[in-house]
C-alpha cells in the first residue's frame, strides 16, 4: 500500500486546473505593460502563485505529500492576498484564480489524499528554499517572498534585516506548525494508511 493509493487518472487530472490559473496569471504579468516594464513577472514565485504550480504537479503526478506542501501554502496565502488586495485596492482577476481557485482545488484533493503530520517541516524547508531562490533572481523593487528587505513598521521590533529574517522564520514555523495541526484535525489519515509512510 502507498500514498497514491486512490488517486485514479481522473482524480489526478484535477492538476490541469492550477496549472492553468498558474498560466493565466504568468501572461497577464508578461503582457501588461506596467509588469512588463517593472519584471513582474518575479511575483509568479510568490508562494501562493508557485503553489499552483506545486499543485497542479502533485496531482498530475499523483503525489500526496506535493499535494499537502501546496495546500499548507495556499491557505495562509489567502488572508495575506485579501489583506494585500484591499491595502492597495487593486484586484486581478488571475490572482482571483490562483488564490482562490487553487485553493479549492487544493481542498477538494485533501478530502482525498488526507493530511500527514509532517506537511508542516515540509512547509518550512519548502518556504526557506523559495525564499532563497527569490533573493537570487527577483529584484529588490518586488521583495518577493520578503527576501530583500524588511516590512514598513517591522523597524520599531527590528532594526536589521537579518533579524527581521530569523523573526518571521519562527512565525512561519510556529505558523506551519499550527496549521499542519488543525489539518489533521480536518483531514485525518485514513486508518488504513496510518501506518504506513505517505
Amino acid at each position: 500500500m502507498n500514498g497514491k493509493r486512490g488517486l485514479t487518472l481522473r482524480f489526478r487530472l484535477l492538476g490541469i486546473a492550477p496549472l492553468m490559473f498558474f498560466t493565466a496569471h504568468l501572461l497577464f504579468y508578461v503582457s501588461d505593460p506596467f509588469y512588463a516594464s517593472t519584471h513582474g513577472v518575479e511575483n509568479m514565485l510568490w508562494m501562493c502563485n508557485i503553489g499552483n504550480l506545486l499543485l497542479g504537479a502533485g496531482l498530475l503526478f499523483g503525489s500526496p505529500r506535493v499535494i499537502r506542501l501546496a495546500v499548507i501554502w495556499l491557505i495562509p496565502g489567502l488572508p495575506l492576498w485579501v489583506s494585500d488586495a484591499v491595502l492597495r485596492g487593486g484586484l486581478l482577476f488571475t490572482s482571483f484564480l490562483t488564490h482562490i481557485g487553487g485553493l479549492v482545488v487544493g481542498l477538494i484533493a485533501m478530502r482525498r489524499v488526507r493530511a500527514d503530520k509532517w506537511t508542516w517541516l515540509y512547509g518550512l524547508g519548502w518556504y526557506l528554499l523559495v525564499q532563497q531562490l527569490s533573493r537570487v533572481f527577483t529584484s529588490d523593487y518586488w521583495n518577493v517572498n520578503v527576501a530583500h528587505r524588511m516590512y514598513s513598521g517591522y523597524e520599531r521590533v527590528v532594526s536589521q534585516y537579518w533579524q527581521f529574517w530569523v523573526l518571521t522564520s519562527l512565525m512561519v514555523a510556529a505558523g506551519l506548525c499550527i496549521l499542519g495541526l488543525i489539518m489533521m484535525k480536518l483531514f485525518p489519515p485514513r486508518a488504513a494508511s496510518l501506518s504506513v509512510k505517505q
